[in-house]
């Protein structure tokens, strides 16, 4: 449970709501965490893609407790969210479900057998559930309903979980992709109902259509062998010999295991002008030590020639594809077998002349010349405008452009006949759900989606945050195989049926969706009771440019349907409330940096939408802002829109919303866990405050550090699943409410302090806990500042990767610029913009080679004597370990009185204890413990006095918040 302070908000006649008490965090982010599992997920997921959509137990959170009153019972509350067993009205349900979770590894049966109760998302409220719940708000909200507002409804989560409890509502959003898909969701389920048998007659009409168009695009090899997936890849001409050169990194098709599974043999043709293929299966028809299909022609540095050997490097490879001096090279066939199963095959000629076929009808035909003949927005997610892909249409192979074009215009085909047959509503809600399904095959048949070939499937081009060419892609049949048009049909209308059972016509009466700036509402002012928000999230997705691929398609779909909805050519990128860099490109300077204008552009327009809310918001009111990023500076940001705009901050709770990532994975800007941060409009407040006195930061900088830590360690001790990044990053909730409360804050220069240095002395005085309570002994007292740096930065992030800004306030809190030690010390470097730590294999020099021999890149000397930075000399002593054996390094250790020196050892110590266990560097720094190394440093500790003491959750794959 969270606990929250005694004091109010100084506005006396403020009505208190159940967020700004006490509230059942761990047991509601025990269900968030079930709702990842992605075999298990909400129906609106499989809609259409989409991005980091909020899981349904936190947005139910939210939303109830910030209309309901502050007396709601914990049990009471987490019932009326379908969380706990239905039976036991007695039972503790927060206990009850943390039971569960601490037993799922000894369970009998499913998770919901285990637990006892169905997943919270598969259950809407009952009417006399509901009934109790509107008694309560009457009674709170002077007889009506509060209306619940997402400004920024993106995948639609919180208002439809605001429509399943009954309440009025209103969702707007900015992109036209996600307002079809709210439209879909919050109009036409409820309103319309189930579209099953429509949804099945026209899916089956237009595959019959477009299916008979795109015969002679995909021809079988055999009766029955209709090819469903052309693996691809791309060739050039060697400059040295002619011979064609792949631009694949791997050969396999379908991957079982290292040695196991299906792939492409290439073999130079007889005339070395070309490359050959046959499928071969692994072990069966060669072994791995023999061919190994991982050892593609394609490295970071080029691609090497299969003919001749030469190596063309990758500028003169993206030269060859921008200008279209390449061929879409087919190395692998998958088709139907007479059986119902699959298979894969070698491509053969009739593949080719299909291929050139498709080339030819792309000039000839011009509907096809014309097709999504719009310029791209090359923004700084973009890595495929330098290979030449400038236009939509380059997106697409000619046989994938053909694909889509042919189930375009089935679809219209059948457009006016739906139109004329059904009344208008539920016309424009089967072409609705059917663009939708369009949508989502677009995703998967394109060049920048990957082969995945841990299932010798498509891979989908949205599940990263940006469009990269992919050297190894499939062109899809659509009317073939088991992820063709009628696969995709099935998903989003099972998923469309089971939304629409969990909402009843009456909840669409109480429903108002709009397209729109969200600094620019179509509301009246003081109309609003609550606000529920997941606003963008700084600079970790810029959704409009992401977007920009289903939108020019769902355009071509639906653009005559909703006029004022597709009116543009591409997505709306101005407006937009993000940190977008590339808007800047041209007009940054030495004075303001196209980050710096980023970050000023996105507070400007985050302020700007917390300022409407406060208008159409009734005095009273209730804002709650669903958070998830780590960066402080998007925290910075958010925090100064958020009170410039007049709300008055009064209460803030962590919540677990997401998987843990692997330690080994790259973090991205979304954090572990959603800060509930709520913010209030005063009931008096047209009232002037101009005669606010400014509060000086050394009265405010203890109570920061104060409550900061009291929260970090409230957080360890409540056992809520979060990691160690997001103690420190729930703490910043409790902390930038302090802020609030003293704001405006001045330094004694009279100079305003913006948030961020909160931030900052939060984000150190945490820290400090964590030492305290991870860290056995006597923490890192002893150490040199870039040696408790870098442990530091492996206890809270448990990665050797993390973001930049995250790791330079980790260092301005201990007195070190990691700029200023970036090149003396190779201790860290970037990676894709973030920090990558080093380890002892990057710093050391080879012993065993002759000092005229050394790579000087590497800073740290094993034969020195003395060490001013405790992490060289430990790193030093890992590498004579691992190049020397024991006995040296014995010897090495004693000279330099290493057995004697409290730093070498706190250090050593130290890093066993951060370091994950899975981690070469951890292995390293373990053999240099253990034996009579061990005793030669006279060692009061080993290895495995912190292996049962770490803090290790289970280990959890990253999920794509889309499907």
């Amino acid at each position: 449970m969270s606990q929250k302070p005694e004091d109010q908000d100084v506005d006396s006649d403020l009505k208190r709501v159940a967020i700004e008490g006490t509230l059942p965090l761990k047991a509601v982010g025990i269900e968030n965490l079930k709702e990842a599992n992605p075999y298990f997920m909400p129906p609106h997921r499989y809609l259409h893609p989409w991005f980091a959509r909020r899981p349904t137990p936190a947005s139910r959170l939210a939303i109830l407790s910030s209309v309901l009153p502050p007396d709601v019972k914990a049990n009471t509350l987490l019932d009326w969210m379908q969380i706990g067993p239905r039976d036991d009205i007695d039972v503790d349900i927060e206990q009850y479900v943390a039971e569960k979770k601490r037993t799922e590894d000894e369970r009998d049966g499913n998770l919901e057998e285990h637990y006892g109760y169905p997943r919270p998302y598969t259950r809407t409220p009952t009417t006399d559930e509901k009934g109790e719940i509107h008694d309560l708000l009457r009674d709170h909200w002077d007889g009506e309903l509060p209306t619940v507002l997402d400004p920024t409804a993106g995948g639609g989560v919180i208002p439809f979980e605001s429509l399943r409890y009954g309440l009025p509502t209103a969702a707007n959003e900015l992109n036209p992709v996600p307002t079809v898909m709210l439209k879909v969701l919050l109009e036409y389920a409820p309103n319309v109902g189930s579209l099953q048998n429509e949804l099945n007659e026209w899916g089956d009409r237009i595959t019959e259509i477009a299916g008979e168009e795109l015969t002679p695009y995909f021809p079988s090899d055999g009766e029955r062998q209709t090819p469903s997936h052309y693996a691809c890849t791309y060739a050039v001409d060697c400059p040295e010999c002619g011979c064609d050169i792949p631009i694949t990194k791997k050969w396999w098709l379908q991957k079982q295991s290292s040695s196991k599974g299906v792939a492409a043999r290439p073999s130079v043709s007889e005339d070395e002008t070309e490359i050959e293929y046959e499928v071969v299966r692994l072990p069966d028809d060669v072994e791995k030590s023999e061919y190994n299909p991982q050892d593609g022609p394609h490295t970071r540095s080029g691609a090497e020639c299969l003919n001749c050997g030469i190596v063309m490097e990758s500028d003169a490879i993206q030269e060859k594809i921008r200008d279209y001096d390449f061929r879409y090279e087919i190395y692998g066939v998958k088709y139907e077998k007479s059986d119902g199963g699959t298979a894969w095959r070698a491509p053969i000629p009739e593949d080719y002349e299909a291929q050139s076929r498709a080339a030819d009808r792309i000039e000839s035909d011009f509907d096809l010349s014309s097709l999504l003949d719009v310029p791209r927005y090359i923004g700084d997610e973009d890595r495929a405008g330098p290979y030449g892909v400038t236009k939509w249409r380059d997106a697409f192979t000619p046989r994938q452009l053909v694909t889509l074009h042919e189930y375009l215009q089935a679809y219209k085909e059948c457009q006016q006949e739906i139109l004329e047959k059904y009344d208008q509503e539920k016309g424009e809600a089967i072409l609705a759900v059917l663009a939708l399904v369009a949508g989502k095959t677009v995703d998967r048949n394109v060049r920048f989606a990957p082969l995945d070939i841990s299932n010798g499937l498509l891979g989908n081009a949205l599940g990263g945050k940006h469009f990269t060419l992919q050297w190894s892609f499939v062109e899809n049949n659509l009317s073939a195989g088991n992820q063709d048009y009628h696969d995709t049909l099935d998903r989003v209308r099972d998923s469309y049926e089971e939304i629409a059972t969990f909402l009843s016509d009456e909840d669409a009466n109480d429903v108002q969706v709009s397209q729109s700036d969200a600094a620019d509402l179509p509301l009246d002012s003081n109309s609003i009771q609550a606000v529920v928000i997941d606003p963008p999230y700084y600079d970790s997705i810029i959704y409009s440019e992401m977007s920009d691929m289903s939108y020019v398609w769902l355009k071509e779909y639906l653009g005559d349907i909703y006029p004022e909805i597709f009116s543009t050519d591409l997505t709306d990128k101005s407006e937009e409330a993000v940190a977008n860099v590339a808007e800047y490109e041209e007009v940054a300077s030495n004075s303001s940096s196209k980050s710096e204008l980023a970050a000023e552009d996105y507070e400007n327009k985050m302020a700007e939408i917390f300022q409407e809310l406060y208008r159409v918001i009734e005095p009273g009111g209730v804002m709650t802002v669903m958070f998830t990023h780590k960066e402080s500076s998007a925290w910075d940001t958010l925090t100064k829109s958020l009170i410039r705009s007049g709300f008055t901050v009064t209460s803030t709770h962590p919540i677990t919303s997401e998987m843990p990532q692997r330690t080994d994975t790259r973090g991205g800007g979304s954090a572990d866990s959603t800060l509930l941060l709520t913010g209030r409009k005063p009931v008096d407040a047209d009232e002037d405050d101009s005669e606010t006195i400014p509060t000086l930061w050394s009265d405010v900088r203890a109570d920061t550090r104060q409550v900061a830590q009291e929260a970090a360690r409230d957080l360890i001790d409540a056992g809520l699943s979060l990691t160690k990044t997001d103690v420190i990053i729930s703490a910043f909730g409790p902390t930038l409410k302090v802020y609030a409360d003293a704001y405006p804050v001045v330094d004694d220069q009279d100079q305003e302090v913006p948030p961020r240095r909160a931030l900052e002395e939060a984000r150190e005085a945490v820290t400090r806990v964590l030492v305290e309570e991870y860290l056995e002994g006597e923490g890192l007292d002893d150490l040199d500042d870039i040696t408790e740096w870098y442990i530091l930065s492996w206890l809270v992030h448990e990665s050797e990767t993390f973001d930049y800004d995250d790791g330079h306030q980790l260092g301005l809190g201990i007195g070190v610029d990691i700029d200023d030690i970036k090149r003396s010390t190779k201790i860290w470097g970037k990676k894709r913009g973030d920090i990558q730590l080093k380890t002892h294999d990057d710093r050391v020099q080879d012993i065993t080679l002759p000092r005229d021999e050394r790579s000087s890149r590497t800073p740290v000397d094993p034969d020195a004597l003395s060490y001013t930075v405790a992490l060289d000399a430990v790193h030093a002593a890992m590498h004579v370990y691992e190049k020397q054996g024991e006995d040296v390094a014995i010897d090495w250790l004693k000279q330099r009185s290493f057995d004697t020196d409290a730093s070498f050892k706190a250090t050593l110590k130290a890093l066993l204890q951060v370091l994950p266990q899975n981690h070469p560097e951890w292995e390293a720094a373990r053999d240099l413990a253990l034996g009579r190394a061990h005793d030669a440093l006279g060692l009061e500790f080993t290895p495995t006095d912190f292996t049962d003491d770490r803090d290790q959750g289970p280990e959890q794959s990253e999920l794509s918040d889309h499907s």
